[in-house]
């Protein structure tokens, strides 16, 4: 059998393992991915099975559409629900407008839904994003993850790629957090959008939940779970 496959990859796996268990299915170890999801990612997944395979390289540089979380107020070291969480301090923390209670303590107000749509549509067009910390790209030889594991993630300059936002919209805002779509370009980091999006809110972020519904002219409407794709198989 030499196909493409539609995956919608569940929460808590590695797109690694989503090819382990389709080379299983499939019995073959001919399988591989097109464009890599986070583990705690779900959503659109392309396989190749055989022959297929060599319709991946093709695959990877398309565009892509995502349903992106962001938690407001926030920051995580690998910009993700997989760092350490801490709440923002940074200088640039929003003041106003500032109301003293009678404590004579200060509230800081929570941006605006205004305000967050002015800030997502900042990222329409072409420019430059700065490497999470928590990175698979190299500096001097090393990668990113393996020099942040280490501390020494500070002491190098961050690699900084060009891309492309086409299109970005607010969905909901619920509390502190802020759901959005996000059509972009092959190899953005939609984690470092989180980011940069608390970092122009002035209160800082980090993704919650990513979800990937179109890669191309693919979409997750067409994609099988890993339990359907096996119940097909064996009942076939």
């Amino acid at each position: 059998m030499d196909q493409l496959l539609l995956i919608d990859k569940p929460a808590g796996i590695t797109s690694h393992d989503v090819v382990d268990r389709v080379r299983r299915i499939f019995q073959t170890r001919a399988v591989g991915h097109a464009g890599t999801l986070d583990p705690f990612a779900t959503g659109l997944l392309i396989l190749g099975i055989n022959k297929a395979t060599k319709q991946l390289t093709a695959l990877v540089g398309l565009d892509k559409t995502y349903i992106a979380t962001a938690k407001l107020g926030f920051t995580s070291t690998t910009d993700d629900p997989e760092g350490t969480i801490t709440e923002y301090v940074g200088v640039d923390r929003r003041v106003d407008p500032v109301r003293t209670n009678e404590t004579g303590q200060t509230h800081r107000s929570a941006p605006t839904q205004t305000e967050i749509e002015t800030a997502l549509h900042s990222f329409l067009g072409t420019s430059e994003q700065i490497t999470p910390l928590y990175s698979a790209k190299k500096v001097g030889g090393k990668k990113m993850y393996e020099l942040a594991r280490k501390g020494l993630g500070d002491t190098v300059e961050r690699p900084k790629k060009i891309i492309t936002i086409h299109d970005i919209k607010l969905l909901s805002l619920n509390g502190n957090e802020v759901t959005f779509e996000v059509s972009c370009g092959s190899g953005t980091y939609i984690r470092a959008i989180a980011r940069d999006l608390g970092e122009r809110l002035g209160c800082g972020a980090y993704l919650t939940a990513l979800r990937r519904t179109k890669i191309g002219d693919k979409n997750i409407e067409d994609a099988q779970t890993l339990e359907e794709l096996a119940k097909m198989i064996h009942t076939s």
